[in-house]
């Protein structure tokens, strides 16, 4: 076995599952926004109460509806706190004391997704996968749903354990609830079948500390009288998501990257993009031999979050330190999961993927 030979290193490229990098685009726009530290009128101290940022505020909401034909019938937050937190307020504005919500367990997020939400809400599981490891997606005409459910959860991609819901979500009796904060704006999506979408921004949608919700308006008026205003979704959408200070920044951001996004073609562009990125990828682990595993059924794997091990467990740790040498960083699993997995978000590049499965077929060759 041959030591790892120093290199010079190559341009960085980041495939950070938790936060992917912006657009080379609005990254430029906004140095060229924020302006010299004392500037009045710096993106970075708006006050949310102006002119300006409401227009911002509005534009991005714009292009947003634009891209995923969003109608009147859905309202549309930007409000604080993460996905995460939407674990505990979509109960919370959803179901009544005492209802029972069901959830499909396909990996570590949506696990969390339902622990958040005991206590809020009765939680029922209407199908898991945990007993298969996670490597695939229950279809839906295995869920078992419980008669007059408040809602059904999915996580629709799991970063952690590889794994996408693969299909047009099913119709269902009572509203579906869709976290899809890490594949949100990578492709199409039926808004007619959902009941609520939310996502953190900072994996296709900007910077971290925005969390967009698309919430059907008839759901509306149903949060727990002790939801506080900041998170009771009616309260928000009457306000323009301005019942408090907003992330004003990452609204502004959100508002770039949409507008970059419908200038690359929109989502039909990133759903092609997305598949052909993944599929380069899965391409040089399913050609290695062995040497690296997917354990993910195929029909189930994910896009954008692919996760993926040594043979060798022992070598994860020198691929990671020669992946960094090379200029690719974020390749290490979830640190609750282990192994390995690129984040490929839509400012990740085919030649970015390029490169990353030519660094693999090299490592594979000097250590296999």
């Amino acid at each position: 076995m041959q030591a790892v030979r120093p290199r010079q290193a190559r341009a960085a490229r980041d495939f950070s599952a938790s936060q992917s990098r912006l657009p080379d685009a609005v990254h430029a726009r906004i140095l060229e926004d924020i302006g010299p530290v004392r500037a009045a009128g710096s993106v970075l101290t708006l006050p949310f109460t102006g002119a300006r940022f409401r227009t911002i505020r509005a534009a991005a909401e714009e292009h947003l509806r634009t891209l995923l034909d969003i109608s009147d019938d859905f309202a549309v937050l930007f409000l604080q706190g993460g996905a995460s937190a939407q674990f505990g307020l979509v109960p919370m504005n959803l179901a009544p004391p005492g209802a029972v919500a069901d959830y499909v367990e396909t990996g570590y997020w949506s696990r969390k997704a339902m622990d958040a939400a005991v206590g809020a809400v009765r939680v029922a599981t209407a199908a898991s996968s945990a007993q298969g490891g996670f490597d695939h997606v229950p279809p839906p005409a295995d869920w078992r749903l419980t008669p007059g459910a408040a809602y059904v959860h999915v996580t629709d991609n799991e970063t952690g354990d590889g794994v996408e819901h693969p299909d047009a979500p099913p119709t269902l009796p009572v509203p579906l609830v869709s976290d899809m904060t890490s594949n949100f704006l990578t492709r199409r999506v039926r808004l007619t079948a959902h009941g609520v979408i939310y996502a953190g921004a900072q994996k296709n949608l900007g910077v971290a500390g925005l969390t967009v919700v698309l919430v059907r308006r008839d759901l509306l008026g149903r949060a727990h009288a002790f939801t506080p205003a900041p998170f009771d979704y009616t309260q928000q959408d009457a306000a323009c998501s301005m019942v408090n200070t907003p992330p004003t920044f990452a609204i502004y951001v959100a508002g770039l990257v949409f507008e970059w996004l419908l200038g690359q073609g929109g989502l039909p562009a990133m759903e092609t993009a997305a598949r052909s990125r993944s599929e380069a990828l899965y391409a040089a682990i399913d050609g290695s031999e062995g040497f690296y595993r997917c354990r993910v059924q195929r029909a189930y794997r994910s896009r954008v979050s692919v996760c993926f091990d040594l043979a060798d467990a022992s070598l994860t740790p020198l691929f990671l330190l020669a992946a960094r040498e090379e200029g690719l960083d974020g390749l290490a699993g979830h640190s609750r999961i282990g192994g390995l997995r690129a984040g490929l978000y839509n400012a990740v590049s085919q030649e970015d993927v390029a490169v990353l499965a030519e660094f693999m077929g090299d490592f594979r060759r000097r250590f296999q």
